[in-house]
Order: structure tokens, then C-alpha cells, then sequence
């Protein structure tokens, strides 16, 4: 692999990079490997020690590589502070969602998920991020004519903003589940959260800028980031979410220009941020202008009526939180219905971009979850509450009885989701442990998946 084409114009540095950084792509050199020395490097490549340097320094700049004193210069075993370039065509493409190859478990766990469906065979999929299918909603087909769907389909606002009425929908869902108060020209329909962080990620950043994002979190496995050329920052997180102090770190340490949090029942760790850190995380931001963006997945599926259950955009009275909603984990990852609320300039941007990108919302989708949110919502979320809470106190049960002397775990609270931690002198015996629990058709996530650390697993409870 160490060879350079004879025939390529760019600069040899360049070229470097771009061997480099393709072994990394294809999988000649591993996360965490170690690369040849700098004088080694230079005499396969048959070029000048500086020009090598020169390459190493680029990328260890932009988070591919790090650079150990005395040790050598290694690839980066995870994507925390990785900038890679903004994708132009459809091979960066392939690249950002190939770059970090999936491990034998993962592989394993999607061969389990195919003999299941194709033998009918129902597994514990602990691993899936989404509400179990048992668990979801009987939804109700509009009786709208065929017409009147199509004429909605061609109005303009519809096609901009989404659906009006599904929008009316919405701000009174937030005021009244929520306690907010929301202007209707301060609501985006969107596909989801995905669609949502795409929009963000290419209208109010650039390629190069550093966002913060709670480690572990779900937002780590998305290739969203990756592709618009962003530097993912780590955020410290205890039991209550991401931690004052480590923001505060980072911060001094790194221009950080926005802020990514799932504040409440957080995924991967099922983590809930109590009010006094809110309002101390909010204001810390206001005071740096650091934008916040706020993803709110699963709060209401809180299991105890004490608990509070309100966002940070609540306590934002100076418009710098931009909220994302989403009942895919109450109607199913196929309803793809959510919203963004935020400034109505910001949200003129996001629509404009959205429609020069993808045209246009499907009303379908729309009238499902507004019907869901005027008709189903209550009933369906108290039942889901109810059901929820027993699954989650089996798992820990089981959890309990069969591996109280490997793992750890805080018993969820809500959410869908219980994070587990293996005990330090257990962690050898996990692959062990996770191949047991394939065999019984169980499985479940790892936390590296997430940015985490080795030997955590997440667990999602509704499929147990």
C-alpha cells in the first residue's frame, strides 16, 4: 500500500494524506494501528522526511491520526475530534459510512436478525434502538379523499413548512404536554431527527467547525457529522447527563460552536438531566453564545409522574436552543414525522434548504401523527408508560439474578433504554457472554457503537 502514483499533479504531501487516509477508509490499517515512523515512511514513499511530516501534521490536526511522543503516530481508534472533508460526490460518501468498519458482533447480530425474519423466529433484539412492534399504536387511516390528499401534497406552505394543520398540532402539543409556547412561523415539519440534523449540520455549520456532543451518545454513530466535515468533541456525562465542568473544559480548550444534547432519558444511557443542571448549562451557553441543539426523543415516557420531564428550550428565553421532536419511538421508526422549533429566520434558512434538497414533505405521514397527537397520544402513552416499566424491571431482574457479579446498571426511570457497565475484571469474560446471550437469541449494543467506553452495553428493554 505504500506507494504513491507517478502520475498524480497534486503535491506529494497531498498524496500522503490521501494514501493515508484511504487505507484507513478500506481497512489496510486499523483503528488504533500504528503507522511506520517518520523515517521509515519516508524511504517506502520514496520522499522527503519533511514531506512527511507535513502530511502527519495535517492530519493529526484534523483528528485522523494521533501523534504520541516517544511512541509513534497511531490512527484514531474512534471518531471523537475527527474532521473528515465535507462529501461532494457519491464515493466520500460510501467512505464516511465505511470508514469505521462494523466488528464481528455487529455482523453477527445482523445475520441473527435475517434467520429470524426469514425462519419467523422472534429474537430479543436489546440491540435496536426502536420501540418493539408490540408495543406500537393502532394508527388510523385518514378518510381524506385521494383529491384532497393530492391538493394538499401541491400547496406551497405544505410543501415549505409542512402540513398547517399538523403544524397547529404541534404547538398545542407543546403547550400543552410541554409548557411551551410556540409561534406557528417557529415550526418545521421534518422526517425525523436524521432529516433534522441534516438541515442544521448544512445551513448553520461549516466544514471545520467543532460541535460538542454528549459521550456516549447516538449522535456518534451517525455519519451525518462526519459528512458535512465536522469535528465531534466529546462532552463528559455523569448519572445526570452531560456535566457543567466538562463542558467548561471544552470549551476553553476548543472553539465550540454549537452543542448537541438529549437531555432526557438520554440514548444511550437512559440518563435524565435534573432542572439545576438545565438551567446551568443553558446559561453557560447564553453566556459564550453557544447554541444548543436539543433532542427530545422519549420524554414522556417518564415511569413516575414526579419527574420532570421539561426540555431546556422551556427555560430558553433568549432563542438559543433549537428543539427537535420525534414520535418515531412512540408510532414506530416508519412513521417518519418530527419537527423543529427554533427562531422563524432560522427555520425560513432550514426550509429553503430542505426544499432545494428534497422538494417537499408527504402529507401521509403527517396526517398519521397529527391524528396520533390529537386522538391516540394519551391513551397509548399511558399504556406505554405501564408496559414499559414491566419490561424494564424483568430485564433488571434477569439482569440481577443471572450477572450480578459482571455487570453494574442503574435502573431506568423511563425511556427505552438501561446502560450497563461490565466490572473491570469481567470485561475478558464479555464476548463470552455476549455469544451465550446470542445463542438464547438475545442481543444487545455495545457502547464503543457510541463513543463509549469498552466493556458498556445498552439494552433495549421494550424489545425484552
Amino acid at each position: 500500500m505504500w506507494h504513491l502514483s507517478p502520475s498524480s499533479s497534486q503535491p506529494l504531501y497531498q498524496q500522503v494524506i490521501d494514501l493515508i487516509e484511504q487505507a484507513i477508509m478500506n481497512g489496510q490499517l486499523a483503528p488504533g494501528e500504528r503507522l511506520p515512523s517518520e523515517r521509515k515512511m519516508s524511504v517506502l514513499l520514496q520522499v522527503n522526511r519533511s514531506t512527511i511530516i507535513h502530511a502527519l501534521n495535517e492530519l493529526t490536526d484534523r483528528g485522523v491520526i494521533i501523534r504520541k511522543i516517544g511512541s509513534g503516530s497511531f490512527v484514531n481508534p474512534d471518531k471523537w475530534g475527527l474532521q473528515t472533508h465535507p462529501l461532494m460526490n457519491w464515493q466520500p460518501l460510501k467512505s464516511a459510512y465505511a470508514q469505521f468498519p462494523k466488528d464481528d458482533y455487529i455482523l453477527q447480530v445482523q445475520h441473527l436478525r435475517k434467520e429470524s425474519v426469514e425462519q419467523q423466529r422472534p429474537i430479543k433484539d436489546m440491540a435496536t434502538g426502536d420501540l418493539s412492534s408490540n408495543l406500537l399504536p393502532d394508527l388510523n387511516l385518514t378518510d381524506l379523499p385521494v383529491k384532497e390528499l393530492l391538493s394538499l401534497e401541491q400547496d406551497d406552505e405544505t410543501t415549505q413548512l409542512g402540513l398547517y394543520s399538523f403544524r397547529q398540532t404541534v404547538q398545542e402539543h407543546m403547550q400543552q404536554r410541554l409548557g411551551l409556547s410556540v409561534d406557528l412561523s417557529e415550526i418545521l415539519i421534518t422526517t425525523g431527527t436524521q432529516q433534522a440534523l441534516f438541515l442544521i449540520s448544512q445551513t448553520l455549520l461549516k466544514p471545520g467547525d467543532r460541535i460538542g456532543v454528549e459521550a456516549p451518545s447516538s449522535f456518534y454513530r451517525l455519519p451525518i457529522f462526519q459528512a458535512a466535515g465536522l469535528r465531534i468533541c466529546a462532552l463528559p456525562m455523569d448519572e445526570h447527563g452531560v456535566t457543567l465542568q466538562g463542558l467548561k473544559e471544552l470549551v476553553e480548550k476548543h472553539l465550540i460552536k454549537m452543542v448537541f444534547l438529549n437531555p432526557l432519558f438520554q440514548n444511550p444511557t437512559g440518563s435524565c438531566m435534573d432542572t439545576k443542571r438545565k438551567q446551568q448549562i443553558l446559561k453557560y451557553c447564553h453566556h459564550y453564545q453557544i447554541p444548543i441543539i436539543e433532542d427530545d426523543a422519549c420524554s414522556m415516557l417518564s415511569f413516575s409522574s414526579d419527574m420532570n420531564i421539561t426540555p431546556i428550550k422551556a427555560y430558553d428565553h433568549h432563542q438559543q436552543v433549537i428543539y427537535m421532536g420525534s414520535l418515531s419511538k412512540y408510532m414506530g421508526k416508519n412513521i417518519r414525522a418530527g419537527w423543529i422549533i427554533a427562531p422563524k429566520a432560522i427555520i425560513t434558512q432550514l426550509a429553503h434548504i430542505r426544499q432545494q434538497i428534497d422538494g417537499g414533505l408527504s402529507v401521509l405521514p403527517q396526517l398519521l401523527a397529527e391524528h396520533y397527537l390529537r386522538h391516540q397520544l394519551n391513551q397509548h402513552c399511558k399504556d406505554l408508560k405501564q408496559q414499559l416499566s414491566s419490561k424494564a424491571d424483568q430485564l433488571c431482574q434477569w439482569l440481577q439474578t443471572h450477572h450480578q457479579n459482571d455487570l453494574s446498571f442503574t435502573p431506568p426511570q423511563g425511556g427505552l433504554y438501561c446502560y450497563a457497565t461490565f466490572h473491570e475484571d469481567k470485561i475478558k469474560n464479555m464476548p463470552k457472554i455476549l455469544q451465550s446471550w446470542l445463542s438464547q437469541n438475545i442481543t444487545i449494543a455495545k457502547g464503543e457503537e457510541f463513543g463509549g467506553k469498552a466493556g458498556e452495553i445498552r439494552l433495549n428493554f421494550s424489545q425484552f
